[in-house]
């Protein structure tokens, strides 16, 4: 088969000419060779693609897990009605994605890029850990007993605190913890599963303590939580 590789707004397209079958193995070249030096956005576009056998969805197979494993994307445009057919009764159709033209193509990894900069903003926000003092009320939470611990929370983020207390539990175990967060949100409740325990040796100021981990905690909760710690990133009590 024949490829040719052009570049458009930062996409890599490949035009495919010809059968993907046994003597393919091109393709599978070509794909690497673009994830090596150019680009992890292919495009392939396969209006002269004229047949595509077994053989063939293996080739396509190989060189779509080999573009994952780069973390990357390759999509399809042009797809004749017989070979969507063919990658429909293949299950291929729940994972591939194609389009009906070059434009559809390439906006749709515009849209990508766009969605995964909204992505990494909110994991950004939500994994930022600021030092924050203040007041923790904990306790197991399938304790029979409603005795409820205090501790100092040192530090906090979109995803858990850490600890200082006398009384610490062990690590997987599940607890019941009342942050608060004054003046707002206030006081919120969350669970939380104890993830490490200070060492006496490698964090004697924080001895005892322990970090927690929000557990099963509603989106309104941590949105919440996510919000204060980014009011107070900025603008530090």
């Amino acid at each position: 088969m024949k490829i040719r590789i052009r570049e458009k707004e930062k996409v890599i397209i490949l035009d495919l000419e010809g059968n993907i079958n046994i003597n393919a193995s091109d393709l599978i070249e070509a794909v690497g060779w673009v994830l090596r030096n150019k680009s992890r956005e292919i495009l392939c576009n396969f209006e002269k693609v004229n047949l595509v056998d077994y053989i063939g969805i293996s080739v396509l197979a190989v060189a779509y897990k080999n573009v994952l494993n780069y973390k990357g994307k390759m999509k399809f445009y042009n797809v004749p009605f017989h070979i969507r057919k063919l990658f429909s009764l293949v299950g291929l159709d729940r994972v591939l994605e194609y389009y009906e033209t070059e434009e559809q193509g390439i906006r749709s990894f515009k849209e990508d890029r766009i969605i995964s900069k909204i992505l990494k903003k909110k994991l950004r926000r939500r994994f930022s850990r600021i030092p924050f003092k203040t007041n923790v009320e904990f306790k197991q939470k399938f304790s029979p007993k409603e005795i409820f611990y205090k501790g100092k929370v040192i530090n906090i983020s979109g995803i858990g605190i850490f600890v200082v207390t006398s009384k610490v539990f062990s690590i997987g175990e599940l607890v019941v913890a009342r942050l608060y967060l004054l003046p707002k949100p206030g006081i919120i409740e969350v669970e939380a599963k104890v993830i490490w325990l200070a060492d006496h040796q490698i964090q004697p100021l924080d001895f005892p303590g322990m970090g927690l981990e929000f557990y099963n905690i509603d989106s309104e909760k941590q949105k919440e939580i996510i919000e204060f710690v980014e009011k107070h990133s900025l603008h530090p009590l």
